[in-house]
């Protein structure tokens, strides 16, 4: 049975920038899949990254998407790196129930040498590091954050580590970026992006199947039988069958993917949720900020009577006069 919502693409599916929640009920399996493309030429052309950080931050935000739209309440998931890599801080943020920004700071020299050694996959842009994933559900309450180690594996095995590590459920995760040159209508070349992901959970009815088994602690370690449960085992590496360009390619469709991987299984689709490009930064939000220096900090920022903030994000510069930012 497939529940369809009233809007859908270009070629009859949920179409770009939509998530689109599944179950399968034969195999206890719970996720979402998803294709981005308008939103993420949003985010990627105002700050004309070069190309591998493009990629990596496309892959965060295809992740912090896939995570964020399982939010159950109104607040906000961050996910964020922080390593010693030529790329030391990828951040992307999503505010319930469908707002998406993110941002990257690299080393221009590093990232040459590392481009001209062709080390530009996620693991050697990144180094080694932490990959956090924080929580907010608002000012009243405690901020909940999980960090796991970046140790050289990708975003889909480390995000794959956090769930087993914080949640204790089994989840597969898949990522996919292409870059797309063409031309538009009027036979100008152009250059665009698109990404889609998949994260899969097994959620049975019975905790107990739900359980991992612990890692083997080495020789003389009888406790360890190796066993997985056969129906996640199954659903594990059906995900795994998907190519990238499965994910990315938009007459597939997320729709006819999940079709094809789960149909003899029973999938089930909801109706998409869609998401946007929406910064959360305003003027009042960053006067309040700069109310919170001090006057000898808010003197030293000033230039030709006014003091100018640029949003990291959105890269939205706003310009406010010395006289109206006085310390709290």
């Amino acid at each position: 049975m497939v529940d369809k919502g009233p809007d859908l693409g270009e070629f009859g599916y949920a179409g770009d920038d939509r998530v689109v929640p599944f179950q399968v009920e034969g195999l206890d399996v719970r996720g979402r899949a998803v294709q981005l493309g308008p939103m993420l030429d949003a985010i990627l052309e105002r700050h004309n990254y070069p190309l591998p950080v493009a990629r990596l931050v496309a892959e965060t935000v295809v992740l912090t998407v896939l995570l964020g739209t399982s939010l159950k309440f109104d607040g906000k998931l961050i996910i964020q790196t922080k390593s010693d890599g030529p790329v030391d801080l990828v951040v992307a943020d999503f505010s319930t129930p469908d707002r998406v920004r993110a941002y990257a700071r690299y080393d221009e020299e590093a990232l040459a040498s590392a481009i001209e050694k062709g080390e530009t996959d996620s693991q050697a842009l990144l180094g080694q590091g932490v990959l956090a994933f924080t929580i907010d559900q608002g000012e009243f309450t405690q901020r909940y954050q999980g960090i796991v180690p970046l140790d050289g594996a990708s975003l889909e095995e480390i995000a794959g580590v956090y769930f087993r590590q914080s949640e204790q459920i089994p989840t597969k995760v898949r990522l996919g970026v292409a870059e797309l040159l063409d031309r538009d209508e009027n036979g100008k070349p152009r250059h665009r992006w698109r990404a889609g992901g998949m994260v899969a959970q097994f959620l049975p009815e019975a905790p107990d199947r739900m359980r991992q088994q612990d890692l083997h602690g080495g020789d003389g370690d009888e406790s360890f039988d190796g066993s997985v449960d056969d129906l996640w085992d199954e659903a594990r590496v059906m995900v795994e069958t998907i190519d990238a360009d499965e994910l990315t390619d938009p007459t597939v469709g997320t729709e006819r993917l999940l079709f094809r991987l789960f149909h003899e299984r029973g999938v089930r689709v909801y109706p998409p949720q869609a998401v946007y490009d929406q910064c959360a930064c305003s003027r009042e939000k960053l006067r309040d900020v700069l109310a919170s220096f001090s006057q000898e900090e808010i003197e030293s920022t000033v230039e030709d009577g006014v003091i100018s903030v640029t949003c990291e994000f959105c890269s939205t510069t706003y310009t406010f006069e010395a006289t109206e930012v006085r310390p709290q």
